[in-house]
């Protein structure tokens, strides 16, 4: 595949990490485009062409990443919209909506919206796509693109803005809980090292239980539970300090400002 990203932040080099450690495209077959190039001198030592021309990056490419900030989405649409014509263009761009960028954009063109997240970097992200013109093969296409950077799902476009909270943001809250359980691996005794790799693991050995069994947490939950027992005594506590209602408070609250934002 040739490919361009437009807007290479936080979550473009995520992208661009992603797809080449799973040799999905060629670091010569990759370009990359910011207005600062400073952050991007690592690609440029895989090989990767690293501009910041989007006209000239998106030229022979096939698939086109659209990352920038939504506010400068109507500035870097007037400078290429009419060299996308034919090309597959998938957008990140937080807000927008595929109604939106249709209108800015040649008919011809493949649109698709996505939401990964930053883990996309080890090729285990969450992506969220939607799309309203795509052929059966071009969704197929885009799917495989995807799945070989984490898992994939299908949704509708108005769904897009709870996608982004729960599974971008989503990292943030992960990694916050991950925080928590350090602090108090710490107050308990451990080092700060040692802390933070036990946290580390039993998350990722929770989530496993859940995606391999195909489990709800609950029943988990139960395994785990005993009569008088020391996990239902931590969780009753954090249940009284509102663990599950904060959690729920703040990915609502998330969603809320997506909606006003948008």
């Amino acid at each position: 595949m040739k490919i361009a990203i437009i807007g290479t932040g936080n979550l473009g080099k995520s992208i661009a990490n992603g797809l080449l450690e799973a040799n999905v495209v060629k670091p010569t077959n990759l370009s990359l485009t910011k207005r600062h190039l400073k952050t991007l001198s690592n690609f440029k030592e895989k090989g990767v062409h690293i501009t910041s021309d989007n006209k000239q990056a998106i030229k022979d490419k096939e698939i086109v990443f659209l990352c920038v900030q939504p506010h400068k989405l109507q500035e870097v649409l007037t400078d290429i919209k009419n060299d996308l014509s034919e090309k597959l263009v998938i957008s990140t761009i937080t807000g927008i909506t595929l109604k939106e960028l249709k209108k800015a954009l040649p008919e011809n063109v493949v649109l698709f919206r996505a939401m990964p997240n930053t883990a996309i970097a080890i090729k285990e992200s969450m992506t969220c796509i939607a799309t309203e013109n795509a052929s059966v093969t071009e969704k197929e296409k885009v799917k495989q693109l995807f799945s070989v950077l984490g898992e994939t799902l299908f949704i509708d476009d108005e769904l897009m803005g709870a996608a982004t909270v729960l599974g971008a943001s989503g990292i943030a809250f992960a990694m916050r809980f991950v925080r928590a359980s350090m602090q108090a691996g710490i107050e308990i005794g451990f080092e700060s090292e040692d802390a933070q790799k036990i946290a580390a693991q039993t998350i990722k050995g929770a989530v496993s239980l859940l995606l391999k069994n195909n489990s709800h947490p609950e029943s988990e939950i139960d395994k785990v539970t005993t009569p008088l027992g020391i996990t239902i005594t931590g969780l009753n506590k954090m249940e009284q300090a509102g663990f599950s209602s904060s959690l729920t408070q703040g990915i609502k609250a998330s969603y809320d400002k997506i909606k006003n934002v948008t």
